[in-house]
């Protein structure tokens, strides 16, 4: 068997396996959704630093299943090699957020729908995740947890502010007390009446009040 021979066994057909237009439209679709993944990524971030790699990394992925997909759907044994070999692949980045997690599922999704031809399914369901996210995610309430953060001169001064927390607040949960010398620090967890912060500066007015710190709680508080 010569060069030529293996060449054109099969080389020739692989190369025609998939169709130029659906392939260039696929990937095309892929990385237009990926942007808009990566859009409703930073609408309905959270933390405290945004990070715009796995924005990037959301757009990527998206693109590299569709890719992956193409291949095995145009080649059964290609298909059994692929699979051989993404189990060897192993990721061991730590995924912070919970919401990370639907991201990349949704981008891995994306990509496996647009290489199986079904574009409307990719389209409206993008379209329907991503308003549900935006929704969802960002909806603000009053309701939200906060955590305040007193630091009192005596036990006098921690009894009335306290007081004065629990009558301007919808429920108040001490999560933590430090005691020391000439200072007493209570973390506690608030629920508002209303969307009003004002009480703050009516606690740190309080005599024997050193500070009052008020800080939204995003539920990974440990205490």
């Amino acid at each position: 068997m010569t060069f030529s021979d293996i060449f054109k066994s099969s080389f020739l057909e692989n190369v025609t396996a998939v169709n130029p237009f659906d392939m260039v439209l696929s990937l095309v679709l892929s990385f237009a959704i990926g942007l808009f993944i990566f859009f409703v990524y930073r609408k309905t971030y959270q933390g405290v630093m945004f990070s715009s790699s796995f924005g990037v990394t959301l757009v990527a992925l998206t693109m590299i299943t569709d890719l992956v997909i193409l291949a095995v759907t145009s080649n059964v044994v290609l298909s059994l090699g692929m699979v051989g070999a993404l189990s060897i692949v192993r990721f061991r980045t730590a995924i912070k957020d919970p919401l990370d997690i639907a991201f990349l599922f949704w981008s891995i999704a994306v990509g496996i729908v647009l290489a199986a031809g079904m574009l409307p399914l990719a389209l409206f369901g993008s379209l329907l995740i991503g308003l549900i996210l935006i929704l969802f995610v960002n909806r603000k309430t009053h309701t939200n947890p906060y955590i305040v953060i007193l630091t009192c001169a005596d036990s006098e001064a921690e009894k009335s502010a306290v007081n004065c927390l629990r009558r301007s607040v919808q429920k108040c949960v001490t999560k933590s007390k430090t005691v020391r010398a000439g200072a007493i620090e209570l973390t506690m967890e608030i629920r508002l009446k209303a969307d009003d912060t004002g009480f703050i500066n009516s606690l740190s007015a309080l005599d024997g009040v050193e500070s009052a710190v008020l800080v939204s709680y995003n539920g990974e508080y440990m205490g």
